[in-house]
């Protein structure tokens, strides 16, 4: 199968694949720009951007921006391939977030964990920034579609569908996590469903990217055989070594098993797929490890009851210190066996996909 290149607006990456942004220090300047680099889209996760800042406590709107300033610029310097960033909308401050990318001329917005209705009134005039949510049902895509042409005169450039196989912080209920039915297939049915009538009743093209589960090139060719523009792929980038996180975040990846891969309920109120280790045994066990909130990041956090902070947790994570923290995994960790490229990783998939 020959492979296609994906085309969002007037942005053409040469490879089809948007390497998903995991945030908290996960994929910033070093694995987005590599990514990039190669002809993909790559990403910087913006959640908790600023945790190497040495004001990040105390000053916690002002070091992100700071810090989603800097690493924009370092992956300008590395590339001149496409960066885009992932907002989510349950951040305090996710509005810093959005104006300061738009500022510093990002190719595109990704924005999901919530539902981003105003995403478009914060672009400016002359603005090129792409925005792109990322949804979990069509009734999601239909909702976000209808209020930015109503409000805003502005249809989405592209949609990303995230199915229940995806890392992190999760879209759907625990119980439709445990519900055979429900597919990421499934849920880009619906998706291409409705943008297929916004596409006819105004004449743009707006690309379908499905995510969530998608490991090598034999599930790239799947898809692409559906009619999806491209496919968006975060578990594979981790065991790479331009990945942002710490050698022991990877060797996580490395030693997973496939029960170790498990749904934690998260103190922001929404499921995530995690890799279990004794951090995440210990809160089981209803161990509570007592903090004072300084950063107040997720807009539906229950800070004051939750047994652990979400925020702290995923810092030491990302520093290697899983004592004290744990990695989120999409539901394929397991079969992750050894650490690459970016290079040597985009050059296995397009392999895979081209003998098919």
């Amino acid at each position: 199968m020959r492979i296609p290149s994906l085309k969002i607006g007037d942005l053409v990456a040469r490879i089809p694949i948007i390497q998903g942004g995991m945030s908290v220090g996960i994929s910033l300047s070093g694995l987005a720009s590599a990514v990039a680099e190669e002809g993909g889209i790559g990403v910087i996760g913006t959640a908790g951007i600023g945790m190497m800042e040495p004001d990040f406590g105390n000053n916690f709107l002002e070091a992100n921006i700071r810090a989603l300033r800097k690493e924009i610029r370092k992956a300008r310097e590395k590339t001149r391939g496409i960066i885009g960033v992932n907002i989510l909308v349950a951040l305090t401050n996710f509005v810093d977030m959005v104006k300061t990318s738009i500022e510093e001329k990002i190719d595109i917005i990704f924005s999901g964990a919530g539902l981003p209705l105003d995403l478009p009134k914060y672009l400016t005039k002359g603005s090129r920034t792409k925005l792109v949510p990322i949804v979990s049902s069509g009734r999601a895509a239909r909702i976000i579609a209808k209020t930015w042409i109503e409000k805003f005169n502005y249809i989405p450039d592209a949609f990303v569908v995230e199915g229940p196989l995806a890392g992190g912080h999760l879209g759907f209920k625990k119980e439709e996590l445990e519900d055979p039915t429900i597919t990421l297939e499934e849920k880009l049915k619906e998706v291409i469903n409705e943008v297929k009538v916004i596409e006819e009743r105004y004449d743009k093209e707006i690309p379908i990217i499905p995510a969530g589960g998608i490991y090598d090139g034999k599930d790239i060719a799947k898809f692409l055989k559906i009619g999806v523009a491209g496919v968006q792929m975060a578990t594979r980038f981790v065991a790479t070594e331009e990945c942002d996180a710490d050698f022991k975040f990877k060797k996580a990846y490395l030693d997973a098993r496939k029960e170790d891969v498990i749904i934690i309920k998260s103190p922001v109120g929404l499921p995530g797929r995690a890799i279990k280790n004794e951090f995440l045994e210990s809160v089981e066990r209803g161990e509570k490890k007592p903090f004072k909130c300084t950063f107040h990041c997720i807009k539906t956090c229950d800070y004051i009851n939750t047994p652990y902070c979400i925020a702290l947790a995923l810092i030491n994570a990302k520093k290697g210190i899983l004592k004290s923290g744990f990695a989120f995994a999409g539901a394929n960790v397991y079969r992750v066996n050894k650490i690459l490229s970016v290079k040597s990783l985009i050059k296995e998939l397009i392999n895979e996909v081209e003998q098919l």
